[in-house]
């Protein structure tokens, strides 16, 4: 890579959006993570009414708590594509490459054609990226790529440093593009964080779900992507994953509630930190406390929650894990213990490009009528199952 390559490189990992806002918390929300440590939390509640130890809206990113370093919801309604999977509409007042506005509903991030997250590198944690609506493009420097989308979701554990890109093209050149996903960072401890990357797949149909109905009939639905939900299990997470061991369950849910619906939330393990993030619907009650639209409930571990939805249907994300508790120094795209080491990773980054780039742009995306699949690194492809 040449001085100028360097140079931009540099600037696209410093600059403001989805990397670098892991690392710009403001010191009192720091603190007041630290304080709700697993660590420090209260006795444990004799009844679910005590559950909910606090109550806020959510920020951007969502706020979250070891052992998870970042929560960003993406909700983006794109006009139709063009023959590139672009918008087909004018991208005049669009500051392209670091477009986080919203103008018209939708974003361009650091896209420039396509919609996304051209070519970036990660190291020290892992991303769950949970895809509802829509498709992404994905292509990394292990030789993987793939499209996937409507429920799947891809683990990529990103160890001691992987490029990738993840592209969200418009395939639709006639009708709304609506893209919503989840992406989750996994922090790893540092006795797994120079491990090898490894990539991962979990398709939709393999991801579990539970139902239940209360004494009116009415249905939640709990979607167990990571950990376990009373008898269902989640696929087995990446191997060097924090989640692999059942002691720190590690739970990732999304919680589906009908219009005046009643669910109760189990209990985890005491010391956990466990966080229920209130995104869709108006009128949800837990704990009995009223808690509005997009916002963010700080769950005691140890004790049930009782769920109620309101007039409306209620969505939910649960995340919940026995923290690492260990130091963490962040910066971009780089997740580690010590500032020493941050400073080695964007080192080793410079020198190496964490195995370079296989692909011809920076951003690529597949042809318009590609389907689902999945080419792992070393050429086998893989498609979802059914």
């Amino acid at each position: 890579m040449d001085e100028i390559g360097r140079r931009r490189a540099l600037e696209l990992l410093m600059a403001s959006g989805a990397y670098a806002l892991v690392g710009c918390a403001p010191e009192p929300e720091r603190r007041a993570r630290v304080d709700l440590g697993g660590a420090r939390l209260p006795p444990p509640a004799r009844t679910g009414a005590d559950a909910v130890l606090s109550v806020e809206p959510l920020t951007t990113p969502w706020q979250t708590r070891d052992p998870f370093l970042f929560c960003m919801h993406h909700d983006d309604r794109y006009p139709p594509g063009n023959p590139r999977l672009g918008p087909a509409t004018s991208l005049a007042g669009r500051r392209l490459g670091n477009d986080f506005a919203g103008l018209d509903g939708w974003r361009m991030y650091h896209g420039e054609v396509v919609p996304g997250f051209p070519r970036h590198p990660h190291r020290g944690f892992e991303t769950v990226t949970v895809v509802r609506r829509g498709r992404l493009d994905h292509a990394d420097s292990l030789g993987a790529t793939a499209r996937y989308g409507g429920g799947d979701v891809q683990w990529l554990t990103a160890g001691r440093g992987i490029q990738h890109a993840e592209m969200f093209p418009l395939l639709s050149g006639e009708e709304e593009n609506r893209l919503e996903l989840f992406q989750i960072w996994l922090n790893l401890p540092a006795t797994h964080k120079m491990v090898e990357p490894h990539f991962s797949m979990l398709w939709q149909p393999s991801i579990p779900s539970a139902e239940r109905v209360d004494a009116a009939g009415r249905r939640a639905r709990v979607t167990v992507v990571a950990g376990r939900y009373e008898g269902t299990r989640a696929p087995a997470p990446p191997p060097r994953s924090w989640a692999s061991s059942d002691d720190h369950r590690v739970d990732i849910w999304s919680v589906a509630l009908e219009p005046g619906a009643t669910f109760t939330l189990p209990a985890a393990p005491a010391g956990a930190n466990r966080s229920l993030y209130y995104f869709e619907g108006e009128g949800l009650s837990a704990g009995g406390r009223a808690i509005p639209r997009y916002h963010h409930v700080v769950l005691r571990p140890d004790a049930e929650v009782a769920l109620s939805a309101g007039a409306g249907p209620s969505e939910l994300l649960v995340l919940s894990g026995v923290p690492i508790r260990e130091p963490v120094a962040r910066h971009g795209p780089f997740v580690m213990n010590t500032d020493a080491e941050i400073r080695q990773a964007y080192a080793d980054y410079q020198r190496t490009q964490f195995g370079g780039w296989p692909w011809p742009s920076p951003e690529p995306v597949h042809p318009r009528e590609r389907d689902r699949f999945a080419l792992r690194p070393g050429g086998e492809l893989e498609t979802p199952p059914g």
